[in-house]
């Protein structure tokens, strides 16, 4: 059964344009997981610092096997850009 992951993501204030960068630069790396549908980077108008990423995926196991295609040093490297730590869900149709 596909699934869609919303991911959510603060940046720190004055840094928000680093993390927009960072999340558009890994779509390419999520685009080409197995199972990975469309996926799509969109920050908030409200807020500048608020970004979400939002994946479709063929299954949840797909997703969790792309997820292992990120690495530490990467995971590392966006971390000290945000507020608070991110968050995620799946949701189904």
């Amino acid at each position: 059964m596909s699934v869609t992951r919303i991911n959510k993501f603060e940046a720190k204030d004055g840094i928000a344009d680093s993390l927009h960068g960072f999340l558009r630069s890994i779509v390419p790396l999520i685009g080409r997981s197995q199972g990975c549908e469309p996926c799509q980077v969109l920050r908030s108008r409200d807020n500048p610092n608020r970004f979400v990423v939002i994946e479709a995926w063929a299954s949840v196991s797909a997703h969790e096997a792309a997820v292992k295609n990120i690495s530490s040093g990467e995971m590392n490297e966006v971390m000290h850009l945000l507020a608070s730590p991110p968050s995620g869900s799946y949701y189904e149709p």
